[in-house]
């Protein structure tokens, strides 16, 4: 599976589960980390939990193993580490306070989800 095509793959799941404020953003040109974030929030930490464990199920089931997660304890941030693609779900006030589309879009880097058409 090529890196675009999961994380499109990734904020479909999210979006399905009811995630709120979806953003993929293209970043292999900043940073050598990563080819792609995909940000969303959850309104719980319950909701925030569930999230990211579905992502990595189905993400499982094509055959792609997360590479490392953290933060599924506390679940207010939690971070899935994919290689090419790293998800980052945020409980609302998190994402609010932490803000990383601040730090990572550069204006031509936001992709377009199908869902949102």
């Amino acid at each position: 599976m090529q890196p675009k095509e999961m994380a499109l793959e990734i904020a479909r799941i999210l979006d399905e589960k009811k995630a709120t404020n979806i953003l993929l953003l293209d970043i292999n040109h900043l940073t050598v980390i990563a080819d792609y974030f995909v940000i969303a929030s959850g309104r719980s930490q319950l909701q925030v939990r569930t999230l990211s464990e579905e992502v990595e199920e189905k993400i499982a089931q094509l055959g792609v193993q997360v590479r490392r997660r953290e933060g599924q304890g506390v679940a207010r941030w939690v971070v899935l580490d994919f290689a090419s693609v790293i998800v980052h779900i945020f409980h609302e006030q998190e994402r609010e306070y932490y803000n990383l589309e601040r730090l990572w879009m550069d204006g031509s880097n936001v992709i377009p989800l199908p869902q949102e058409s």
